[in-house]
């Protein structure tokens, strides 16, 4: 397996730094670069009578964007130890933002963490890691939250 580009998907939970630990590690043994990928989901935009976005909304969309530019920054400077790394912060869904961003940086592989819930609530909500394998074009790495790495 020939990895050169390693896109980690992550978000502010410990199962998210258990895969970008495990997906550093993979980097640095196959001497890969590292995208690291954080979805904003979008904020329902509410409109004023005149038809233009409440200020709530545009705030909240900025304070997203700079949290998510601190938890990449954080996240690479915790594992990243010199590997080659790229910031994807985009607005989206979690999985399709997962997939598109993996396709246009033309990923090898995505290492993405679980929180491996069951029952009803993962029969109503689904899982956005078993979404990103299954339509994801290149392999999928799960790390389980209850792994321990």
């Amino acid at each position: 397996m020939n990895l050169r580009k390693i896109l980690i998907a992550v978000d502010n939970s410990t199962c998210s730094e258990k895969a970008a630990k495990t997906g550093y590690e993979l980097a640095k043994t196959f001497g890969a670069e590292v995208a690291l990928v954080n979805i904003i989901e979008p904020v329902p935009a509410t409109m004023n009578q005149d038809l233009t976005l409440a200020p709530v909304f545009l705030e909240t969309y900025d304070n997203s964007e700079e949290n998510s530019h601190l938890l990449l920054k954080e996240i690479e400077t915790t594992y990243g130890q010199g590997v080659a790394t790229t910031y994807l912060s985009v607005i989206d869904s979690a999985a399709h933002g997962i997939i598109k961003q993996s396709d246009e940086w033309g990923s090898d592989l995505i290492v993405i963490g679980t929180y491996g819930r069951t029952g009803l609530y993962h029969f109503l909500m689904g899982s956005v890691a078993e979404h990103v394998a299954r339509k994801s074009a290149c392999p999928v790495l799960i790390i389980p939250n209850k792994a321990d790495i």
